[in-house]
């Protein structure tokens, strides 16, 4: 049995609900199609389960993209103001936290429900779990077929997004559409993503695991420069926290970070000066600037004995320890991968898009949108209003 359909959105995550209920309250008959057995697993994840739902200061510069005009058009359409007036109508409670990031007060699951109830109204109807067979040109639309049998459409909105978290069922459905309909792709990686070091010479930084501190990271040069001012941790296998998830998105393989460990200290001019006064020892006076288990460590790390008085170092030594802190360079071999990922970097070329209405430039009625994109956000709900202003667009459209 064939049902036929206006608009047919494969993929129920945020992008996704958020196209389908758009285009379902347009007047649209709207089908919305997922694999997963349970719904929207991201959003439930998000936030430590609270769903960091968007960042009220997100702008175009947030965004990484090999063409960075593009995410202009739908940001500037569907905004945060506008995804806060939509969850105060729900009557969902939230906070800031720093950096403009917006989290619900109680669960992700209000986020889920909104956009279920949001679909409901646009009268949306449900396929899932259901598996996409293929989608072929028919006529003036698309044949999809399904688990469920065949589906007969108009528009097609692929919302699938990347990679990024296999556990809870990321494909790449989205690429192999693209591909099918000959549609360009930037090279997709984990963003968003720890970062890894060969384990030889990551081995005497192994007994800092744990250890969290604030730091200044940057990366890459002119345009492709990356600068983040956030908390770095320390792992067994490298480094994690919220300075290197953000620095991982602009670092290139092989290339080095430069990291800041004392943003607010001048270490070298700091010991030199107090040669004359400070008393204390190395250990003892880095330790009232780090934690005192990373000052032992990285003393030893450095060639450098932490009971060494200040007063009796020549110059050349306190400001080699100075550089060592306030101007770390170290390259990373590799990244945790898609599996700690939290987004996929790359894509649909947005190239092949309309940035009107996320729609395929050479095949009508096909469109992609959030995560499938070459369009990746921050960290801090960034990607959220991605979904959300993208799915808008498409769903204005379909």
């Amino acid at each position: 049995m064939t049902t036929q359909f206006d608009v047919a959105v494969i993929g129920a995550g945020a992008a996704g609900m958020m196209c389908a209920a758009v285009a379902g309250q347009r007047g649209r008959k709207v089908v919305l199609i997922d694999h997963a057995e349970r719904l929207a697993e991201k959003i439930r994840i998000s936030g430590g389960g609270r769903c960091n739902f968007t960042n009220r200061d997100a702008t175009p510069q947030n965004f990484l993209s090999q063409n960075p005009h593009f995410c202009k058009s739908a940001l500037s359409r569907y905004t945060p103001q506008d995804f806060l007036a939509l969850i105060k109508r729900h009557r969902i409670a939230w906070h800031e936290k720093h950096k403009g990031q917006l989290f619900c007060d109680n669960s992700a699951e209000d986020i889920i429900e909104m956009l279920k109830a949001e679909c409901q109204l646009g009268n949306v109807q449900w396929r899932m779990p259901c598996g996409v067979q293929s989608i072929v040109s028919e006529g003036e639309g698309f044949r999809i077929a399904t688990a469920q049998g065949a589906l007969l459409c108009q528009s097609i909105v692929i919302a699938t997004g990347g990679l990024s978290i296999p556990k809870i069922g990321a494909t790449d459905f989205a690429w192999r559409i693209a591909k099918q309909f000959d549609l360009r792709i930037v090279e997709p990686r984990p963003g968003l993503v720890p970062l890894t070091f060969d384990s030889k010479s990551w081995q005497p930084f192994v007994p800092l695991a744990g250890i969290a501190l604030p730091v200044e990271v940057e990366t890459g040069v002119k345009k492709a420069r990356g600068w983040f001012r956030e908390d770095l941790l320390f792992t067994h296998r490298g480094l994690s926290g919220p300075a290197i998830l953000q620095i991982s998105s602009y670092w290139q393989s092989g290339t080095p970070l430069t990291i800041n460990l004392l943003p607010e200290v001048d270490v070298a001019q700091e010991l030199i000066e107090g040669k004359g006064t400070l008393k204390k020892n190395l250990g003892n006076l880095l330790a009232q600037w780090l934690p005192s288990r990373l000052a032992e460590g990285w003393l030893q790390v450095n060639g450098f004995t932490a009971d060494a008085r200040i007063a009796d170092m020549p110059d050349r030594e306190l400001r080699r320890l100075g550089a060592s802190l306030n101007q770390w360079q170290i390259v990373p071999d590799g990244t945790e991968g898609y599996r700690k990922a939290e987004v996929t970097l790359g894509g649909i070329d947005t190239r092949e898009l309309s940035q009107q209405t996320m729609m395929v430039n050479k095949v009508p009625g096909l469109y992609f949108v959030g995560e499938a994109i070459d369009v990746t956000g921050w960290l801090g709900g960034y990607n959220f209003q991605w979904a959300w202003a993208s799915g808008v667009a498409a769903g204005q459209a379909a």
